[in-house]
């Protein structure tokens, strides 16, 4: 049995890096996507100029603008960076097939037994990285591991611009490496909660058996922290590589309860996954929502229709519906994540219904929006340029 080879690719601060590629005037400015200052909202994402600055994605805008008030702030231009994620899909597609990306900005490849095709590890990691600077002007990091969640650490291990290998049988030693804040999945409350019971590094977790953590962190949360301090995959990440289910998901950096955010991150997967399933002619009826609580604890749910969905906003409607019902509106959420399952290959066009809805005229808007796109031709989409301007009701 061969042994396996994932990469985990980031594009590095990717909506500031594309604002910053198309309007050269930006480079080495503080760039802040999100919000306007003086509105409520939160930064969606920043370029490693203001980081220094200390913001930070899902940050309150009022605070990013008290800590960086010479900023450039910009709204979200999320059909632009579609467009580019698309683009950079696209070509991670010539090096391999097995591709389950997580969000607008990062994927996992599954590059095992590549080996004759594109050379070794790092000679691979290194032309991945070299193919998507000389076509877009992006940079990426790339980490590589034997699983997923260690592929992931290691992306991030070496910021901007990196390239970390982790060999199989050195994850216990890659994982001491790190502080307990570096560990994906690790989030503020828990990190106090480890705090107040004395554990403050890898090792002083280490020391704990599977059961001990069990029972002062609860089940889900113990097993997760047993796992991931001995560079064990947890396998919340994994799933089938383009099977027969088609989603996004995006992790929050810190623990969220704000239904303002929920609902335009929602939105913003919708017209991810929309444009996925269009670019390779799939269709679904059902719509999946993942959600993700602070004690790790997951839930799904998902509703299926009669006819197939046909449009981003469809998608986003049944999905925040979903939400409605699973979540409660105050438990902080980890995690979101928006997906279509039973997806099929579309055959021709598929019989309408005698009298066009909302739905159908919809998606002839973004069937006209998606053409021109695969043109070059650059179209924002106003919904994605701004907050949504009311928060979803009970």
């Amino acid at each position: 049995m061969k042994e396996k080879r994932i990469f985990h690719v980031d594009l590095d601060a990717f909506y500031a890096s594309v604002e910053q590629r198309d309007h050269p005037e930006l480079k080495e400015k503080p760039v802040i996507i999100g919000a306007r200052p003086g509105t409520r909202g939160v930064v969606s994402a920043c370029s490693y100029e203001a980081r220094a600055f200390g913001v930070h994605s899902a940050m309150p805008i009022s605070e990013a603008y008290r800590r960086c008030p010479r900023g450039v702030y910009l709204p979200v231009n999320m059909a632009r960076y579609q467009e580019v994620s698309i683009q950079i899909m696209d070509l991670f597609e010539t090096f391999t097939p097995a591709i389950q990306q997580i969000s607008v900005d990062e994927a996992f490849l599954d590059m095992t037994g590549t080996e004759r095709l594109f050379g070794t590890t790092d000679q691979t990691g290194k032309m991945i990285k070299k193919q998507v600077l000389n076509q877009t002007g992006l940079v990426i990091s790339v980490g590589i591991a034997a699983n997923r969640y260690i592929a992931k650490l290691a992306s991030d291990f070496d910021k901007p611009d990196g390239l970390t290998i982790v060999i199989p049988g050195e994850e216990e030693a890659f994982i001491e490496k790190l502080e307990l804040k570096d560990l994906w999945g690790i989030g503020t409350k828990t990190l106090a909660r480890l705090s107040d019971l004395n554990i403050n590094t890898i090792t002083d977790l280490k020391a704990l058996d599977e059961e001990n953590l069990r029972a002062v962190l609860g089940p889900s949360s113990g097993s997760f922290l047993y796992k991931i301090s001995r560079g064990i995959d947890p396998g919340i990440m994994n799933e089938s590589v383009h099977s027969r289910s088609l989603s996004n998901e995006i992790t929050f950096e810190k623990d969220t309860a704000d239904r303002f955010i929920m609902e335009n991150v929602l939105l913003e997967l919708a017209h991810q996954i929309s444009f996925r399933a269009m670019k390779h002619g799939w269709h679904s009826k059902t719509v999946v929502l993942k959600l993700r609580q602070s004690d790790f604890s997951t839930t799904t749910a998902q509703i299926s229709l009669q006819h197939n969905l046909t449009s981003a906003e469809e998608i986003f409607h049944h999905g925040l519906d979903l939400l409605k019902k699973r979540w409660d509106g105050h438990s902080p959420v980890r995690l979101i994540g928006l997906g279509l399952a039973s997806v099929q290959e579309s055959k021709g066009e598929h019989q309408g219904e005698l009298f066009e809805n909302e739905w159908e005229r919809q998606k002839k808007v973004e069937n006209a929006v998606f053409d021109l796109k695969q043109k070059g031709q650059r179209v924002v989409k106003a919904s994605l340029l701004k907050n949504r301007k009311k928060p979803m009701k009970d």
